[in-house]
């Protein structure tokens, strides 16, 4: 069965499907080096073939249910200054992890939070989902923040669980159940 991509509204942001064309913005913004320090997975530099890599596996991954990343779009304007999604979507166990990143421009605006609450309310409400969690490395303590304005609460602290840049990364684990409602 073939599904489509959501897209998801807020007051300020358009959620919807990464496409080809969004390659060089993301090229631009996930290249910069702040983004990749707080983050887990993101490389730097982020080269433009990276970032068109990245977006041709989005619909696999889409495809088999494992992922749904969405490229956080400004309503007013159109451009794209982010992502968010869900990955490590765990059907049997109904629970998949958040991740979001805002670009540099945009950071203290409220947009990550907002982009954050939508996805969340996606998973439980849309996917069904009991369980999503998060991780933030202890020293990006703002991105914690956004997980507790969106209703998460901390389970723990996993030591030295991220190696970034040769340097070991205590990272803060967040979860919000959907019995919390707190994306209804």
């Amino acid at each position: 069965m073939l599904r489509r991509h959501p897209t998801l509204r807020t007051r300020r942001l358009l959620l919807r499907s990464f496409v080809a064309d969004d390659a060089s913005a993301l090229h631009e913004l996930a290249g910069a080096r702040e983004i990749a320090d707080t983050t887990i997975s993101i490389p730097h530099p982020y080269s433009l073939v990276t970032a068109r890599s990245w977006i041709a596996a989005q619909a696999h991954a889409f495809g088999g249910g494992l992922e749904v990343h969405f490229a956080v779009v400004e309503a007013a304007g159109g451009a794209l200054i982010g992502s968010a999604g869900l990955r490590d979507i765990d059907r049997e166990h109904r629970q998949a992890e958040l991740g979001f990143w805002i670009g540099v421009p945009w950071w203290g605006q409220g947009f990550a939070t907002e982009a954050a609450f939508a996805v969340l309310a996606h998973g439980f409400g849309d996917l069904g989902l009991n369980r999503i969690y998060a991780h933030h490395m202890v020293r990006n303590p703002q991105s914690g923040n956004v997980l507790r304005k969106i209703g998460m609460k901390q389970e723990g602290v996993l030591r030295q669980r991220a190696r970034k840049w040769g340097v070991y990364e205590d990272v803060v684990c967040l979860a919000a159940l959907a019995e919390d409602g707190t994306a209804v």
